[in-house]
C-alpha cells in the first residue's frame, strides 16, 4: 500500500503530467518521425532515418521547448482556467508556481543545449521557438486572431524544424503543411469559443468577444472550407499513397463539422467541435503509415 507521502508525490507527478501536456507530446514526437520517414526523407532508407543522432536531438529539443511553452501558458492561464477547467484546474494546482517556472527555465535550457548538438542554427531556432512561445503566452494571445494566427504557427514549427533539417522543398510537403495549419487555426479559434467566460473575465479580446459567436462561426467555416482545396490536390495530384483516403473521409467528417459548427450554442457543443478536429489531426497522423503500406508492411512482417 502506498503512503501518503507516495500519494501526493504520485499526484503531483500526473498534475506536472497535465501541466505539459505529456500525451499531446508524445503524439507530435511520433508525427515527427513518421513524417520524417514518409515524406520528409522518404528517400532515405528507414533504418539511417530512425537512428539519426541529430534527427533525435532536434525531436529532444523541440519536445523539451514545447513542454516548457505549455507550462507558461498554464502559469498566465492560471485565473482563467478556474472558470473555464476547474476540474483540470485543480490537478494542476498541486504543483506550485515556483516550481513551475523552475521546470520551465530547466526545460527551455535542456532544449538549447540538446539542439547545440546538431548546431549552432538549431540553437537559434529554439531560442527564436522558445521566445515566441512566452511571447505568444504573455502578449499575443490576448489578441483577436493574430493570438490564433501565431498559436498555430507554433504548433507546426517543430516540423519546419524537421523540414529544414532534411532540406526536402517537394510542393507536397507545403500542401501538407497548409492543411494542417488550417485545421488547427480553425480548433485555435473553437478553443476561442470555448473559453469566453474565462477570456471575459481576464480581458481578452478574441473574435467572439469583439465581433461575436456569429463572425467566429464564419471565419471558422471559412476555414474548414479552405482545407479542402490542399485534401483536394493531395487527393488527385499528388502520390500519397492510401493517405487519399484519409483525406476523403475528411471531407465528409468536416462537412458535417460545418453542420454541427452551425447549430452549436452552447460550451458543450465547442468542445464537441473541438474533439472533432483533435480527433482529425491525431488520426492523420497515424494515417502518414499509408503512404507507403508496403514499407510498413515489410517492416512488420
Amino acid at each position: 500500500m502506498l503512503n501518503r507521502k507516495n500519494k501526493l508525490l504520485i499526484l503531483k507527478f500526473l498534475s506536472l503530467f497535465s501541466v505539459v501536456r505529456g500525451y499531446n507530446i508524445v503524439i507530435i514526437v511520433l508525427a515527427q518521425y513518421l513524417a520524417s520517414i514518409f515524406i520528409l526523407a522518404h528517400d532515405l532508407p528507414v533504418r539511417r532515418v530512425v537512428f539519426d543522432l541529430n534527427l533525435l536531438f532536434i525531436v529532444i529539443a523541440t519536445s523539451l521547448a514545447i513542454a516548457g511553452g505549455y507550462i507558461i501558458n498554464n502559469f498566465y492561464d492560471a485565473e482563467k482556467d478556474l472558470i473555464n477547467k476547474p476540474r483540470k484546474s485543480q490537478l494542476d494546482r498541486l504543483v506550485s508556481q515556483h516550481t513551475k517556472l523552475s521546470t520551465y527555465f530547466l526545460l527551455n535550457f535542456l532544449s538549447a543545449f540538446m539542439a547545440s548538438y546538431v548546431s549552432f542554427r538549431a540553437v537559434v531556432f529554439c531560442s527564436a521557438y522558445i521566445f515566441g512561445i512566452w511571447l505568444y503566452s504573455h502578449k499575443l494571445k490576448k489578441l483577436p486572431f493574430l493570438g490564433n494566427f501565431v498559436s498555430a504557427t507554433l504548433a507546426i514549427a517543430p516540423f519546419f524544424a524537421v523540414f529544414v533539417y532534411y532540406k526536402n522543398f517537394d510542393t507536397v510537403i507545403f500542401v501538407h503543411a497548409t492543411f494542417l495549419f488550417l485545421l488547427i487555426l480553425a480548433r485555435e479559434m473553437i478553443k476561442d469559443l470555448e473559453n469566453i467566460a474565462g477570456d471575459l473575465a481576464q480581458n481578452y479580446k478574441t473574435i467572439p468577444i469583439l465581433y461575436g459567436v456569429k463572425y467566429s462561426k464564419i471565419g471558422i467555416g471559412l476555414l474548414i472550407a479552405l482545407s479542402w482545396l490542399p485534401s483536394l490536390l493531395l487527393i488527385g495530384y499528388f502520390d500519397v499513397g492510401y493517405m487519399y483516403l484519409y483525406f476523403m473521409v475528411c471531407m465528409f467528417l468536416q462537412l458535417g463539422f460545418l453542420i454541427l459548427l452551425r447549430k452549436s450554442n452552447s460550451k458543450k457543443h465547442y468542445v464537441w467541435l473541438h474533439n472533432i478536429l483533435k480527433m482529425i489531426i491525431v488520426v492523420g497522423v497515424f494515417s502518414i503509415l499509408l503512404i507507403d503500406v508496403d514499407l510498413v508492411l515489410n517492416r512488420i512482417f
